[in-house]
């Protein structure tokens, strides 16, 4: 079958892999519709993280299923799904409490086992998540980066009629914007460097667009808020300079919960720092997406709302592409070239 796999640092090949099949009586087999690029998927191949070598990559997808072994009874082959691409040991404190993001063996399909960069994938049953009719796979195979955000959302405590700013407006930012409505928020605030993903995030849902080349996004935000500052700040840009920014952007009391990754350290000016102490901040780290009881509703809240639409991925996607380009992608990705948002892949095709 076509697959991508990564062998090295910025070593990504289009190859052809041998088939995944049903061992055990809880597996899923998967014929992969389409599967995104995750920014950890580009960070793991611009610099490594755990993976074994050769290694199938990929874990944000939708698909029908193909197969499944003689145990399973939630799924057929023919049902839509998406895939819940993590797995928790079950057996650490962390697992016993219920508190399954925070496993201590917290692992994801396409690192050590092989992932969803082609054109078929496995997965035990209870990772699998039916689709309704009205979910396309497009829109299916950003389930995974939504429940994330969805994670996050959980893990605040935003109350409707808030004021909510996105730091930033990649996908996990785009999603960040609906999901904020979604918990009731009146006013959300996109803030970016980058115009366009500005005008994709007002397509999304936000009412306030910044961009923070043109004045610091602490003191535009105070002009919309006379001059208090939201009650919630999402970081997910994930990037060191805007990791110490949105300390300045709640008010009083207010909240901040990072949903970015800053592949970096953080050098932090004394006044970002002192937002924390002297507002009294209310910091909060968001680490996957998975809950209890497995995998948790992040997945079915993001299910619902994509049926109805609340949560519209349609125009964060900019490129839609044949897994064969996947290596030119990562490439053009990491060193700048072209302006991507989403880029989905389909493996059946080409």
């Amino acid at each position: 079958m076509r697959s991508l796999n990564l062998y090295d640092k910025q070593d990504i090949r289009f190859e052809e892999s041998a088939e995944p099949v049903i061992e055990h009586a809880d597996d899923v087999l998967i014929k992969v519709k389409a599967v995104g690029i995750c920014g950890s998927d580009i960070s793991r191949y611009k610099k490594l993280g755990p993976y074994v070598k050769g290694m199938t990559f990929g874990h944000e997808f939708s698909g029908e299923v193909a197969a499944v072994g003689n145990g399973v009874e939630s799924v057929k082959a023919g049902t839509r799904v998406a895939g819940c691409p993590t797995f928790c040991c079950g057996e650490c404190e962390s697992c016993q409490k219920g508190e399954l993001s925070r496993c201590e063996n917290l692992h994801v399909t396409g690192a050590w086992l092989p992932g969803a960069y082609a054109e078929y994938v496995k997965l035990p049953a209870k990772n699998i998540i039916p689709l309704p009719d009205n979910v396309d796979y497009d829109t299916a195979a950003l389930v995974e980066p939504s429940a994330v955000v969805a994670h996050g959302f959980y893990r605040t405590s935003i109350q409707p009629g808030a004021e909510v700013a996105i730091m930033g407006c990649g996908s996990i930012g785009l999603l960040a914007v609906q999901w904020a409505k979604i918990f009731g928020a009146k006013t959300v605030y996109a803030i970016d460097i980058d115009d366009t993903k500005l005008e994709v995030a007002k397509q999304v849902g936000a009412d306030v667009l910044i961009n923070s080349l043109e004045k610091p996004a602490h003191e535009q935000i105070k002009l919309h808020t006379n001059g208090k500052g939201v009650d919630l700040a999402v970081e997910s840009a994930g990037s060191p300079v805007t990791s110490a920014q949105v300390f300045a952007l709640p008010k009083k009391g207010g909240e901040v919960v990072f949903m970015g990754i800053p592949y970096a350290d953080i050098q932090m000016e004394r006044f970002y720092f002192e937002r924390i102490v002297r507002n009294e901040l209310r910091v909060l780290g968001s680490w996957n997406a998975i809950s209890s009881p497995f995998p948790g509703k992040e997945w079915s809240s993001t299910v619902h709302y994509m049926s109805t639409g609340q949560i519209n991925v349609n125009p964060m996607i900019s490129h839609r592409l044949n897994l064969q380009e996947g290596p030119e992608t990562f490439d053009h990705l990491i060193n700048g070239k072209g302006s991507y948002v989403k880029v989905l892949f389909y493996p059946e095709v080409g």
